[in-house]
């Protein structure tokens, strides 16, 4: 038996999952569409960990879309190519996502043409999800105003702006609206959202296939685990740009449509 499995064989074993599912009322329609928002400066991680969950649903199309088809920059160096613009994403798309980066997601909530093709989308998708400080970007948009959300730790405090409810956990479910916590939250985020689009059968044979159980060195990842000396230093070393996002958040949310 080979130690490895190739893309093929996982989009095999995803679609035995879905044809084992039970047909009901959180079961997917074929053929759906995923609308992926890329934008510079955003973290890598929190497009590319969804984007391979949601990459081995049968029938997925996913569109990463951005304010032109020039590639974009990430955290890491690696630009990401669009697969189309604004003008040409579906209208009313299954899913919107849109991934984090803080500095990223500043520029996001200033820039009036993303702010309101996002607001126009989220007015009909039929999911309105974000990984990390993406949620920022959706608050910008009206879109989680009077729903229940969360972010990276460190802004959750700036959801209310928004007329968010914040909510820990590392996915936050409301409705329509999927959110989930920072950067490594993306992976948790798919497999919750295929559980509600195609059963809970397929989700957990999606984990198998990616082998997820995380098992970090450490535990360090929320504030509560790592402790209050700990966490005041990660925040006093992000002062500026969280005094940035800050302020960010506060003239968009006056400007919310």
């Amino acid at each position: 038996m080979t130690s490895s499995l190739t893309r093929r064989a996982f989009a095999a074993l995803a679609a035995g999952a879905a044809a084992a599912s039970v047909a009901g009322p959180a079961a997917a329609s074929p053929g759906i569409e995923v609308a992926m928002l890329v934008h510079p400066d955003m973290v890598a991680l929190d497009l590319i960990g969804p984007q391979t969950v949601l990459g081995l649903l049968p029938g997925a199309r996913i569109h990463l879309v951005g304010r032109s088809r020039d590639p974009v920059s990430t955290d890491i160096g690696i630009a990401v190519a669009p697969t189309t613009d604004f003008a040409g994403c579906p209208a009313a798309p299954d899913i919107l996502f849109v991934p984090g980066g803080l500095k990223g997601s500043i520029a996001a909530m200033q820039d009036a043409a993303t702010v309101a093709f996002l607001a126009d989308r989220g007015s009909r998708a039929g999911h309105v999800t974000s990984v990390c400080t993406g949620a920022l970007v959706l608050g910008a948009a009206g879109l989680l105003r009077g729903y229940g959300a969360t972010t990276h730790w460190y802004v959750r405090d700036l959801l209310p702006l928004f007329g968010a409810m914040p909510a820990g956990g590392r996915v936050v479910a409301d409705r329509n609206r999927m959110t989930a916590g920072g950067v490594t939250a993306g992976v948790d985020f798919g497999l919750a959202l295929v559980a509600r689009l195609q059963g809970e059968e397929t989700a957990r044979r999606l984990q198998l296939v990616l082998e997820y159980a995380p098992a970090p060195p450490f535990q360090a990842g929320t504030p509560e685990e790592a402790g209050p000396a700990l966490t005041a230093e990660v925040l006093g070393r992000r002062q500026a740009v969280l005094a940035a996002a800050r302020a960010a958040a506060v003239d968009a949310a006056r400007k919310m449509p």
